[in-house]
């Protein structure tokens, strides 16, 4: 069951240095300081969470993953840059929208009370992410 747990915050945590690297991308090419302030703020917290779940995966005993897979790199690149505010703002709400959706389905049962709470914590924080998207979409 260990395991089980394991693989799954792992590829939790995996979720989150996607969205890292994805503000990242956001915030480079975003034009509108008041949007470029909100996304840094978002990938602050996508930093804390990725701390937060390394630990857990550590107190299990387990080895938290350094990196998003090849796969999802290689996604990555052939998306490319998204170019324009309107632009960042729709995607960064989608992939915020998309992470809890695919977050809460693959996690679903295979938790420890701890791990679960841990993640209901996370995700209710990127449900914000979205309110504060939200009032930069048109």
């Amino acid at each position: 069951m260990k395991k089980e747990i394991i693989k799954e915050l792992n590829t939790f945590l995996e979720g989150n240095f996607m969205a890292i690297r994805a503000y990242e991308n956001f915030i480079q090419h975003i034009e509108s300081d008041e949007i470029k302030h909100v996304l840094q703020i978002i990938q602050q917290n996508h930093k804390k969470h990725a701390m937060v779940i390394a630990r857990r995966i550590q107190d299990l005993d387990g080895v938290p993953v350094k990196e998003i897979g090849m796969m999802a790199e290689l996604a990555n690149k052939v998306k490319g840059a998204t170019k324009g505010d309107a632009a960042i703002v729709k995607d960064a709400l989608a992939g915020e929208q998309r992470g809890i959706k695919t977050s809460k389905e693959l996690l679903e049962g295979d938790l420890d009370e701890e791990s679960l709470e841990m993640v209901n914590h996370i995700l209710n924080a990127d449900e914000k992410h979205i309110d504060l998207l939200t009032k930069f979409v048109n």
